[in-house]
Order: structure tokens, then sequence, then C-alpha cells
């Protein structure tokens, strides 16, 4: 599928038209990247390139395109070399600015935090979150879902994967540093991540302060012999392979990585899901039915757990089709560092690769009626994701699947589960588009929702 040699074929993918001289498609894309990236598929199908700020991209489309850019080795599509706008962000040292060894190191010691053994325990403290946080909703009003699934998401992650101090620490300064952090990741940020704008200035200052507010806490515990049981605690203990421990600033950027990880795309794609549901209301008595049915008795005080949320099918199916259809990464890229060939097309060196979970995944030989909401897709009748691999790729894909993905799917049905037995919902407006002004792709705001306590 994939080949160095750059002599097989004379013949480059074909280019998509148009744009501004350097500037390319920038502009356009910036306003509508899933109506560029659809259009160069309407016109030329699963491989094209285009201009972007200087950059020559091509688009691989489809499920074979997306195996060949999940299955190239790292010294050919390079996400290192892609993602580098992280590093103001995670810290210098700490995944894509480090070496591929070292970083192997670092996913090391966030891994345990994501097993099946974990997830077990963390789903009673996932609800207690919830229900914690949905006691401040009153009787009935409105509410931004994505504002509150994005503080949500962060108190659970951080409960979860950090540690109940961490939790308790988790203050309001906490969460608008986290919220400039997340300022900074853009399109433009992605090409220059260290230009002067309002944006990066805030994410830097946020950056520093969040090394300061962590550090305070690592200082306590050791200064009171304190030895916590979280992941924090992890951290503190861990050491390379060399001997050398963690700073506390490697500490606050892998700290800020796993929040990354468990919150930021799990907050747009729960959002996506309760919108889609919303809009689509038939679809509602079959997941209330498996909700009484499954979480009855957690109703009347009998704790979540991992096992009964796994029963969740039908919901399960919904969030599917949310990730499906609304992904909230559209576009994931790699580097390419070694010239190489796809379908008898030659792309040289230099440029970047990309994949689009929009558009794939709305493609009719893969989805029947493709633009249509349509959870049962996923049901074992139909199983439309299976009839081929890489159809699915808003987690990525193969060895470069997102090691988060089971966790976000697990706080995604726990917010939902506890929303829907305790909440009559509705949409305020019936039109929810999607905000390409972010890199995580969540619906503009306003984003409204009516609520009534049962």
């Amino acid at each position: 599928m994939v080949s160095t040699k750059a002599d097989i074929s004379p013949k480059i993918p074909p280019i998509l038209h148009g744009g501004l001289p350097y500037l390319g498609h920038a502009l356009e894309f910036h306003r509508d990247p899933v109506g560029v990236l659809q259009r160069g598929q309407a016109q030329f199908g699963e491989i094209f390139s285009f201009l972007l700020a200087g950059s020559q991209i091509t688009v691989l489309i489809g499920p074979k395109g997306n195996e060949a850019f999940f299955r190239a080795p790292d010294s050919q599509f390079s996400a290192k070399e892609a993602y580098r706008f992280t590093i103001p962000i995670f810290g210098q040292g700490i995944a894509y600015d480090t070496t591929p060894e070292i970083m192997s190191e670092q996913l090391g010691f966030i891994f345990p935090a994501l097993r099946e053994e974990r997830l077990q325990a963390y789903a009673q403290l996932m609800a207690e979150e919830v229900h914690t946080y949905l006691e401040n909703w009153g009787q009935s009003g409105e509410v931004d879902l994505l504002t509150a699934l994005n503080e949500l998401t962060i108190f659970i992650a951080s409960r979860c994967l950090i540690g109940q101090e961490f939790r308790q620490n988790l203050s309001n300064e906490f969460a608008h540093l986290y919220h400039d952090l997340e300022g900074g990741i853009n399109l433009l940020a992605f090409f220059q991540p260290y230009l002067p704008l309002p944006s990066f200035q805030r994410r830097d200052r946020a950056r520093v302060r969040m090394v300061q507010l962590i550090s305070e806490i690592i200082a306590n515990r050791r200064r009171n012999g304190i030895v916590g049981e979280d992941f924090l605690q992890t951290l503190m203990d861990a050491s390379y392979s060399d001997g050398s421990a963690l700073t506390d600033d490697n500490i606050t950027g892998l700290l800020i990585t796993l929040l990354f990880a468990g919150q930021h795309t799990s907050a747009v794609l729960a959002a996506w899901t309760g919108i889609l549901l919303l809009q689509h209301s038939q679809f509602l008595p079959p997941i209330l039915e498996e909700q009484h049915a499954v979480l009855g008795e957690v109703a009347a005080g009998k704790p979540f757990t991992l096992d009964r949320l796994k029963q969740l099918v039908v919901l399960e199916r919904a969030i599917k089709e949310a990730e499906r259809l609304r992904p909230p990464l559209i576009m994931l890229m790699r580097k390419i560092l070694r010239d190489f060939e796809y379908n008898g097309y030659y792309v040289p060196a230099g440029g970047l690769a990309m994949v689009a979970p929009a558009v794939s995944h709305r493609l009719a030989e893969c989805f029947r009626d493709p633009d249509r909401y349509d959870p049962d897709r996923f049901a074992p009748d139909r199983a439309e994701e299976r009839k081929s691999a890489y159809t699915m790729i808003g987690f990525g894909g193969g060895r470069h699947r997102c090691i988060g993905q089971s966790f976000a799917y697990e706080q995604i049905k726990v917010i939902w589960s506890v929303l829907l037995q305790n909440f009559d919902l509705e949409l305020v407006s019936q039109s929810y588009e999607p905000n390409y002004s972010t890199f995580v792709i969540g619906p503009k705001q306003p984003c409204l929702i009516r609520y009534q306590r049962k």
C-alpha cells in the first residue's frame, strides 16, 4: 500500500485549484474546513492535494486511504513533526517534544491510569461527580450544554485520572487556566504556534501558573510526608530508564496531557451526543427503556459499575453515531518525512498527509444514507462500521488509536445516564452548527438546552 520507491509512477495527486498565492485555501478552510475537504473528495475521490498556508496537504479519504495513513511507519509519516503546536501546552521535553523512546516511556507512565481495572473504579467516581454537579441546576432552567459538559468533564477527569486531592484543589482559577490553554489550540497554532497573539500569550501565562499550582501540591506532599494513592503520586515516584526523576514541570506536562486526553474530546462528543439525540427524539424511548432495565437499581442507590455501563448498548450506538456525524477531530495530520506512493500516485516528502474523519464517516459506500442520523446502523444486524477496517477513525486507527477512547465512552455514558434519569430535556433551538474556529470541533455557543427535574 505504501512505498518509498519514488520512481514507480510520475503521477501526482490531483490538486484542488483556487485559493490565494501562498495562503492557498487557508481562508476558506478556516471558515469551512469540512466543505473544502468534501469538495475535494467529490471532485477527485480518495486522494487529492491542496495548498494551506504554504504547506502542501495531501488528503487520503476512505477506509483504504485511512489504512495507508495509520499503517505508515513513523519514519515516513511523523505525528511528532505535525503536532509540535502542542509543545507550548504540554511543555518542553513532553510528548511531541522528545525522542520516540522517551515519549514511549511517558506513555508508559500514563497507560496504567486508563487500564480496565482502573476503568472499573472510575464508574462510581464519575457518577458522584455528575450528581454533585447537577445539584446546582435547581428544578428547571436553561443551561449552555457545552459549557456545562466542559466543566463537568474537567471535574471527572481530574478526580479519576489524577486524584481526589487534585480535584479538591481544582479551583475556579485552575478552570480558567485550563480554558486559556485550550484557547491556544486552533488551526493557526498548527502552523505558527509562537506568534505574538493574545490567545497564545494567555496560553503561555496559563502554563507557567499551572506549574506553580501543581508544584505547590507536590511540595506540600513532600514536606508533610503525604503519600497519595493517585496518578500524581505515581508520577512523583516515577523515574526514566536512566534513573532520573520527573521534574515538577515534567509532572505538570504529563498531567495536562492526561487531562486533555480525558476531557477535551469527551466534552465535545458528549455535547453532540445529546444534541443529536434531542434533535431526533424518536430514538430516545429505547434508550430510556434500556436505562430502566440496566440501571434501575442504580437509581435506588446501587452503585454504577463498568459492567452495567457496558450493557448500555443502545446508548453506545447514539454515542457512535455522534462520533460518526460530528467527530470532535475532523482531521488528523502527519508530516511526510519520506516519499510515499498510494494507489498509483506519488507524493514527495516535505508536505503534510491528512485523513478526515468528518468526510470519511459520510461516504455512501461505507454508510447507508450517510447524512442521516441513524444510531441503529451500529446494531448487530447491520454493523455498518465493520464492513471494512478503518471505516470509523474518530479516535484514530490501528496502533495510533487513542488510548483514552474507553474512558471517553465511559464518562459520556455516565453523564447522559444521570441526566436522562433525572431530567426532562429539550433543545432551545433546533440549529446547532459546528464551531470551526477551534481545533476540537464542538457546537457554536450559546448551545442552550432547557431542563425540568423529574
